[in-house]
């Protein structure tokens, strides 16, 4: 496999931050303040960590959201 350049590195970040970022916008949440959006994730972080149940129903959420858009 090829090595990445420093370029090529910094490109596949930012796609992804931008990718990331708009999750948010479908999200509905493109309003709110960075704090409350970093804390709402700190949460769901800790709660998919200790409740599988919770893992999948997350995910099932957001694959009907996708879904959606097709």
């Amino acid at each position: 496999m090829q090595k990445m350049t420093a370029t090529e590195a910094r490109k596949k970040d930012a796609r992804e931050k931008i990718e990331l970022g708009g999750l948010i916008v479908k999200a509905g949440l493109r309003y709110e303040k960075r704090a409350l959006l970093l804390g709402l994730l700190i949460d769901a972080s800790a709660r998919m960590k200790s409740d599988e149940a919770e893992r999948t129903r997350l995910s099932e959420l957001g694959a009907r959201a996708f879904a959606d858009d097709a």
